[in-house]
């Protein structure tokens, strides 16, 4: 089997068990990467390839990265070839990091900063309903319950549905919005140029150019905005297990 038959299996297996994009991508990326580097068929490569492009790749990289490539390893040759070549090899500690959170003044600031509506209706609902990135880009109008005030997030992170509140203080800009992207006859609560669906990468600008302009000097992504939407939550007393139900855990 070569390479490309190995990967087209692999994609095949990935996407019948339901995986999200972000991992097919993933797997099929760090699959590849190691079958360039060794310069073999799939059938051949054992521990020493896999550890000699850690040593090779990966010594200067997060925990997280390498526990990532390893598991994209072990799930394609254990599902297609039946063999693991990374049993025996150590996965690093996970790093622990404290996150970056933003005051409530803050986010108001990078908010105030947004001169386009539809940014400043998209950041708001990230803060405001605790979402990742992929939950807001993946939001659909269907998805919306006007009537109830709620929403929601089809096959989450995890693959599990969740409910959220429409904030009251966005529920007019969500309308608009909806109405708007329904007249188009598009599916999808926000999207970019000509209807194509937002990236992650897309968003990441938009926070980064606001957090700039309102000179946050902290490192600002949009995830920090759901870890500030938990603390903030957590400060005004809400319980912790009521906080995780929020945000999907």
């Amino acid at each position: 089997m070569n390479k490309d038959e190995f990967l087209k299996k692999l994609e095949t297996e990935l996407k019948i068990s339901k995986y999200s994009k972000y991992t097919l991508k993933n797997y099929l990326n760090a699959n590849s990467e190691l079958l360039n580097f060794v310069k073999k068929n799939p059938e051949e490569v054992e521990i020493d390839d896999v550890k000699a492009y850690q040593a090779e790749k990966l010594v200067n990289q997060a925990s997280k990265t390498i526990v990532l490539f390893l598991s994209a390893i072990r799930y394609a040759y254990s599902n297609i070839l039946h063999k693991d070549p990374t049993i025996g090899i150590k996965r690093p500690k996970k790093e622990i990091k404290i996150p970056v959170v933003l005051t409530k003044q803050e986010v108001k600031s990078l908010i105030n900063a947004l001169n386009n509506e539809k940014s400043r209706l998209m950041i708001s609902m990230i803060y405001a309903c605790g979402f990742r990135v992929s939950e807001l880009v993946n939001l659909r109008i269907k998805d919306l319950n006007f009537e109830e005030k709620i929403g929601h997030v089809r096959m989450g992170k995890g693959r599990k549905d969740r409910i959220f509140n429409i904030p009251s203080s966005l529920f007019k800009g969500i309308i608009r919005q909806a109405k708007n992207q329904t007249e188009q006859g598009l599916e999808f609560l926000f999207t970019g140029y000509r209807g194509k669906q937002l990236s992650s990468r897309n968003i990441q600008k938009i926070v980064s150019k606001a957090a700039q302009k309102a000179g946050i000097k902290k490192s600002v992504h949009p995830h920090t905005l759901r870890h500030s939407f938990a603390t903030h939550l957590l400060e005004n007393g809400v319980d912790i297990r009521k906080i995780q139900e929020l945000l999907g855990h």
